[in-house]
């Protein structure tokens, strides 16, 4: 008895491990050739959205992951590939909020107020890709953030109509690249059951018009 509960847990482990690895490829390759490294070769679309995390770590540091991204969308900007960005992140309170923060930091680096519009509802990626469409009335965007999140939030992107292209914010290496990666694994597999469910953004809203 105990060589069958052996089998069957073993069994249960292995399958989640394929589901991990299965749902992680098809998401990799559905945005092969869609993520950018090099501004020489990145399409130009009028809107980039970068997506919101968090300024600083826990322990107060400096998170790089925001660093970064602030500096990708400035280059976007300067080489002119984006016309306007859209800055889509959370507002879970007042003590917290992403967007506002992120346009304060992309203002002082040199990009006009009027060129930056605020989506304070993106508490997910799901919800950022879904209302730059429905909310804002995106039909192509150009998504800033680290390569894995960007072929994540491209694979979604197009699930619910938005033809997206990324531009790949500098990565992280080292133990806290590895926790961000190991959460992606799981991020991946919830997007398929998110698009099972057809789960919904928490908020939509009036229709923003960007120009």
């Amino acid at each position: 008895m105990r060589k069958n509960y052996y089998k069957i847990c073993g069994a249960l482990v292995a399958s989640l491990f394929l589901l991990i690895f299965l749902c992680n490829l098809i998401i990799s390759s559905s945005a092969e050739g869609k993520t950018f490294n090099s501004l020489e070769d990145l399409p130009k679309n009028r809107v980039g959205i970068v997506l919101g995390t968090s300024k600083k770590l826990i322990g107060g540091l400096p998170n790089p992951y925001y660093t970064f991204r602030i500096e990708a969308t400035l280059e976007l900007y300067q080489a002119q590939k984006i016309d306007f960005v859209l800055v889509s992140g959370d507002n879970g309170t007042r003590y917290y909020n992403e967007p506002n923060t992120i346009k304060k930091d992309l203002i002082s680096k040199g990009i006009p107020a009027e060129k930056i519009f605020l989506d304070f509802a993106g508490f997910r990626t799901l919800d950022s890709m879904v209302r730059a469409k429905e909310v804002f009335g995106l039909n192509d965007v150009t998504v800033i953030s680290q390569e894995f999140h960007n072929q994540r939030a491209i694979y979604l992107a197009e699930k619910k109509g938005l033809k997206a292209i990324g531009y790949n914010a500098k990565s992280i290496s080292g133990r806290q690249g590895l926790k961000v990666r190991l959460r992606e694994y799981l991020a991946r597999v919830k997007v398929f059951i998110d698009l099972l469910f057809n789960t919904q953004p928490k908020f939509f809203g009036e229709r923003v018009d960007i120009k």
